[in-house]
């Protein structure tokens, strides 16, 4: 389901690598989380992102959540699609709705990312809490 080329984060953010650039979006199961996407802020193309810090806003009819950077660097593409059509993060998170490119700093910090088989037990883990959290109220 999680394409395997592409390393996850614990907020549900993606990055594809290549060479010294990395693709940065949400993950399927984000966008399923916040619903139908009717917004999406993003930062400029020259702009410094941070591992682990917001670098923009995705806001759905549900609610407005914080897409944070899984790596530190230069913003040198932002996806204008995105602007016109939000609603791309929900048809094809992992593809065509890429939100920012990144000239990463130190490509060592996507050393602590997940793979697409460790996110996938991790979203999984977190749904098995929850309903273990909901079945104690």
């Amino acid at each position: 389901m999680y394409p395997p080329e592409l390393l996850y984060t614990k907020d549900h953010e993606w990055i594809r690598v290549d060479e010294e650039i990395g693709t940065i979006g949400i993950t399927d199961h984000a966008q399923k989380e916040l619903g139908d996407i009717v917004f999406v802020e993003l930062p400029k193309r020259g702009d410094q992102v941070t591992a682990h810090e917001s670098f923009g806003t995705v806001e759905s009819v549900k609610a407005v959540s914080e897409v944070f950077s899984p790596v530190t660097g230069e913003v040198t593409a932002v996806n204008s699609r995105i602007n016109d059509r939000p609603e791309l993060v929900n048809e094809d998170p992992h593809g065509e709705a890429w939100l920012i490119k990144v000239q990463l700093k130190d490509r060592r910090e996507t050393e602590s990312l997940m793979t697409a088989d460790q996110y996938e037990a991790y979203i999984e883990g977190s749904a098995a809490e929850s309903a273990a959290e909901a079945s104690k109220g």
